[in-house]
């Protein structure tokens, strides 16, 4: 392999600022500038939802399909929310407004099979040349919407680039019917143990697990997570298998857009230097929420998905000992509608010391980590997590469990942390709520020692949470799976 620019196609369901359900989106909206950094030329192919549609302007048409899974579609190339774009415009498959996974009626789709496996087809179709000006080295795949890109690629002839497939959350798996293997195009052989079947039906993240050159998931805990039985949630087994193919690289964060030295949402900006300012931001995210003017009421926040996984039922029943502390809670999120009413209900019995939103909000997300005081962060499993990386680059001290990514990211302040001037957060397990109201017991007493409090959040302030080591992570990994090819290549020459 040169040293010439790396030419990459980024392949997912969603990326941020253009649509946005997740920290997928996230993450495929901000790895291509830092990997430009690294000499990586990343294009990105989209869905064409209407809002991606409608980002990109003049686009222009590049290639036409007279069916592709099941009425004609065309692929438009332009820019759309800072990112070099390939759109696929298919009306039958795109054009819907609202949750790209989802009807109106909180359902998935019923033909998402063919919509996401028309993605990975349109991939795997400009991994071999369809665009001759821009053949990329790596096809990037990410999560399940994207994991038939390797299928399509192994169960046909001719050159192919580079896979490289990314878990962002190995419980959604994207499993289907078999008898669905003719209308995606692939052939009989490709439904086999090896290949697409899992358990009579046809895997999408599991065919990409066996058939990608290499694996990533989004930290190094969670990797060896997932090659458990317990962690692989029914594909340790071939996780395990795989071996040395399974790396874990961390995530980052945009820190242009989390910055809250410049950050349009915030009341007051503020940096590690200048946290008295923090104070501005507190006072108008009480205000805002209608809880109680109480600067000196420890305020605790939530920016999650409301469901078991993100621990929610536990936050919920540890709300006597935060209560206890005369603390404060604000809650932003949504997700399984009794967790949904429960906090609602909580919300409703103390009014002015915990307030909530149902939905997403990115202001207001802003809002509660430059206002909050700690982020409460309580996943069962979390394969990186960003909420928590918001609250080190905003102060809102992450209080979280010992878990994936969390373990990787925050450093627990135990006392002899705090005494050797270590520790970023507070961190807990097992993931029982006796350990989380021990957690918020420890938080209140850090909170209760200013000097120290500022200390906590100047070293969490600190802590290099961008984009920049990953990038050079994954820079590193692209160049070296060419580097093993061309040798293949090489020998066999």
């Amino acid at each position: 392999m040169s040293d010439r620019t790396l030419r990459v196609l980024s392949v997912a369901s969603e990326a941020y600022p253009l649509v946005k359900t997740g920290g997928l989106a996230d993450v495929v909206g901000a790895l291509p500038r830092a990997l430009a950094r690294e000499d990586v030329s990343v294009r990105t192919l989209l869905p064409g939802y209407p809002a991606v549609l409608a980002a990109m302007g003049d686009a222009r048409v590049v290639h036409e399909y007279r069916d592709l899974m099941g009425g004609p579609a065309r692929l438009l190339a332009g820019e759309g929310g800072g990112l070099d774009l390939v759109a696929i415009e298919a009306p039958h498959l795109y054009r819907r407004t609202g949750n790209p996974y989802l009807d109106a009626q909180g359902r998935d789709w019923s033909d998402n099979a063919l919509r996401f496996g028309a993605l990975a087809r349109v991939a795997a179709d400009i991994g071999r040349g369809l665009l001759p000006d821009s053949v990329p080295d790596v096809l990037h795949a990410h999560d399940w919407q994207a994991a038939l890109l390797p299928a399509y690629l192994a169960y046909e002839d001719g050159p192919r680039p580079a896979t490289v497939l990314t878990i962002h959350n190995l419980a959604f798996q994207g499993q289907f019917p078999a008898d669905l293997l003719e209308p995606l195009g692939l052939p009989p052989r490709a439904f086999h143990v090896d290949g697409v079947e899992y358990y009579g039906g046809i895997g999408y993240l599991k065919a990409g697990l066996a058939l990608a050159d290499r694996i990533t998931t989004v930290s190094p805990t969670y990797a060896a997570e997932i090659r458990t039985n317990l962690g692989g949630m029914g594909l340790g087994g071939l996780l395990q298998k795989r071996g040395d193919a399974v790396s874990g690289i961390l995530n980052g964060i945009d820190t242009d857009v989390w910055d809250p030295a410049h950050d349009a949402h915030l009341a007051a900006s503020f940096d590690a230097k200048r946290l008295a300012a923090r104070a501005i931001d507190k006072a108008a995210l009480q205000a805002r929420l209608g809880l109680d003017a109480a600067p000196k009421a420890l305020l605790y926040g939530v920016v999650s998905r409301l469901t078991g996984q993100k621990g929610m039922d536990l936050v919920l029943q540890a709300l006597p000992t935060l209560l206890a502390q005369g603390a404060q809670l604000a809650v932003l999120g949504s997700g399984e509608p009794a967790l949904e009413a429960a906090v609602l209900d909580a919300a409703k019995a103390h009014p002015g010391r915990i307030a909530a939103v149902m939905g997403y909000d990115e202001s207001l997300a802003h809002a509660i980590q430059g206002g909050a005081d700690a982020l409460l962060v309580p996943s069962r499993f979390e394969p990186c997590g960003l909420t928590q990386l918001c609250a080190l680059r905003y102060g809102a001290i992450p209080v979280v469990a010992r878990s994936g990514g969390l373990a990787d990211t925050v450093v627990d302040a135990n006392e002899m942390a705090l005494a050797s001037k270590m520790g970023t957060g507070v961190m807990f397990s097992p993931v029982t709520v006796e350990a989380l109201a021990h957690a918020l017991e420890r938080t209140a007493a850090i909170f209760g020692q200013p000097t120290a409090w500022r200390a906590l959040q100047k070293r969490a302030m600190t802590t290099d949470v961008s984009w920049a080591r990953p990038a050079k992570q994954y820079a590193q990994l692209y160049r070296a799976l060419l580097a093993e090819r061309d040798l293949l290549q090489a020998k066999a020459d």
